[in-house]
């Protein structure tokens, strides 16, 4: 037998070490009778290799001097297979300060135990999300993931603590903001939350110094008290002194046409003006209301919506009947009797969808009779083509991040000379709405006082300027203007009588002197000359000044009627100082009281039917986080 195949032989005769991981094992053993293996035997020498228990530093010698082939391939295999194990499978190891660390809880005071549950809180208030939501399952879950070491407060920390605390926070924010507040107008509106408790709102608009439009919430406030004229002119009086608001510098107070509302600002002296969403909801309810012809039509409208709403078959053969008919796949709109615009929607869905209607409804005996005749569709289509229009008017006039009061001089001559006016292809219904709609508006809007605004905020557009005033109204106007202009002295304007009485100051103590020792000649000083050519500047010279701003303003063109007015106001307010105070007072104005509306709908958000029992104070401080954080 030859050598190798006695090596073979013998080395079957080894048996392995047992729970080995090393790769040096493969290249030694054990005698098969050595059940303690304590002899380790060289598998290609057959010799005998002294080492301990568990310890191979003995055998990569070996390996090393009597086989070095062996030992570079071992050593190769030993590079490998370590090198994979630690990108792989052994993450580094942490040292016993990193890891004690990464299982303890943040201190309460600590910087990040701060900032989640600060975040945490303006989740809660920013998105009006109920305060139970911090114990839920799934939220604790999520925390937990994002940081194991942050253990969440309860639910009683945020409702008593954190919201409170974010609260006066926001709130010493928003005083800070009102106090260099120079003029400002209102809006404000009566609520009854889903427990009917009745709310009164206040929001304040202005424009700061950086000519940009601010609108903020200032209350909800519960209002348990008779919804008097006299009782509301004393809630609101109360609110503007909370926030230490002048009223001398309220320039316009928006509200709804309700009695009490004008009965209030009546009370309080406050100039108010109507707003124009409620007016224009009101001018189309009167529009339509005595016609019986459009009553028929609005309940056949009502019937089918209401007949689809209330049955899935209907919907989704009303789904089926759309697509054999290549029409939108679109759903029948509800009316809400306090929105105009969606009474006009529902009309106009009903004849965008009217052969689908008609299919589907014709093919049951008993809802036959739902389906709309020809009078009810001639009659749709003229209400629809007199209210269409006016819808866009209302969404544009809505807005609290933009100039509003400005547009409503041209909105009504445009209603008069294209929206309103009468079309040669329009029935005698299209024709009765619209006279009756244009007519009420105007009448609204005749007050003496709702005019001066109107004119002066359009005047200060630089958009219009004098393009919609009025001829016969325009020299009042202007004087009305420059005199407000006269008061308002521009804040960096530096008084030369200061001047003069700084040089007369020097020069008094010479002229008492010489005064003294000669009376026969009285010569004037070069101070005293100078004080009476520099010097406290004398009315014509005023009246000169504003005049050449007045004048310049009408003579230099207008900008697009898409450009932003305050942003013209912000880079120009150095060439008309005395007018851009006149802007940043009459342009802050809103032209509607959606404004409040919005808190409103805030508000039932927040009280919902698993928060019903929020009290008062809390349901005031959730809706004024919410819409000022």
């Amino acid at each position: 037998m030859s050598q190798p195949e006695t090596s073979a032989a013998a080395a079957d005769d080894l048996v392995p070490k047992r729970r080995s991981t090393s790769k040096i094992w493969q290249f030694f053993g054990f005698k098969r009778d050595d059940h303690m293996q304590t002899e380790v035997i060289c598998k290609t020498c057959k010799s005998r290799v002294a080492t301990k228990t568990g310890n191979t530093s003995n055998l990569f010698s070996h390996l090393k001097a009597k086989h070095n082939d062996l030992y570079q391939l071992c050593s190769a295999e030993k590079s490998s297979s370590s090198g994979e194990s630690t990108l792989v499978h052994q993450p580094k190891q942490q040292s016993i300060s990193s890891s004690f660390e990464s299982i303890t809880p943040y201190p309460v005071s600590s910087r990040r135990h701060r900032e989640i549950t600060e975040a945490i809180t303006r989740y809660l208030a920013k998105d009006m999300v109920p305060i139970a939501t911090v114990g839920k399952p799934g939220f604790l879950h999520l925390m937990n993931t994002i940081d194991k070491r942050y253990n969440i407060p309860s639910r009683t920390y945020f409702s008593r603590i954190a919201i409170p605390q974010m609260y006066e926070h926001t709130r010493d924010r928003v005083m800070l903001e009102l106090r260099d507040v120079e003029h400002f107008a209102c809006t404000t509106d009566l609520w009854s939350s889903r427990t009917t408790e009745p709310y009164i709102s206040l929001t304040v608009h202005f424009i700061d110094k950086a000519f940009k439009m601010r609108s903020l919430c200032l209350q909800t406030a519960y209002f348990p008290s008779e919804h008097s004229g006299e009782n509301i002119a004393l809630g609101l009086r109360e609110a503007l002194s909370g926030w230490n608001l002048n009223e001398a510098r309220l320039v316009c107070f928006t509200t709804d046409n309700a009695t009490n509302m004008i009965k209030a600002a009546e009370i309080n002296g406050w100039p108010r003006l109507q707003c124009f969403g409620h007016r224009l909801h009101l001018a189309i309810e009167n529009a339509v209301k005595c016609d019986t012809r459009i009553s028929r039509a609005l309940g056949v409208c009502k019937k089918l919506v209401g007949h689809f709403s209330h049955s899935w078959k209907k919907k989704e053969a009303l789904k089926k009947a759309q697509r054999e008919l290549n029409l939108p796949e679109h759903g029948l709109i509800t009316e809400c009797p306090t929105r105009w615009g969606t009474k006009q929607q529902m009309m106009e869905r009903i004849l965008e969808q009217q052969r689908a209607l008609s299919q589907v409804l014709s093919e049951n005996r008993s809802t036959r009779h739902l389906v709309p005749s020809w009078q009810d569709i001639e009659v749709l289509e003229s209400v629809n083509k007199a209210l269409k229009p006016l819808q866009d008017f209302t969404d544009a006039l809505s807005g609290e991040e933009y100039v509003s009061i400005s547009y409503l001089l041209p909105v009504l001559r445009l209603l008069n000379t294209q929206t309103l006016a009468a079309d040669e292809e329009d029935t005698e219904l299209t024709c009765s709405i619209k006279t009756k709609v244009l007519g009420y508006m105007e009448a609204k809007y005749e007050d003496p006082a709702t005019q001066t605004l109107l004119n002066i905020a359009t005047f200060l557009d630089p958009r219009f300027k004098k393009d919609y005033i009025p001829k016969e109204q325009w020299e009042e106007i202007s004087l009305r203007i420059k005199s407000e202009m006269k008061e308002a002295q521009p804040a960096v304007a530096i008084s030369s009588s200061s001047v003069g009485a700084a040089v007369s100051g020097a020069e008094a103590e010479p002229c008492q002197s010489a005064t003294a020792t000669s009376t026969k000649r009285m010569k004037k000083s070069l101070g005293s000359l100078l004080q009476t050519s520099v010097t406290s500047p004398s009315e014509s010279s005023d009246h000169a000044t504003i005049e050449a701003e007045f004048n310049s303003y009408i003579l230099i063109p207008k900008i697009h009627s898409e450009q932003d007015p305050l942003a013209w106001w912000g880079i120009h307010k150095v060439n008309f100082p005395h007018l851009s105070k006149l802007a940043e007072k009459y342009l802050c104005v809103p032209a509607t009281s959606t404004p409040s509306e919005r808190l409103f709908s805030t508000s039932g958000n927040v009280v919902t039917c698993q928060r019903a029992s929020l009290k008062p104070n809390k349901v005031d401080m959730l809706v004024f986080l919410s819409k000022n954080l």
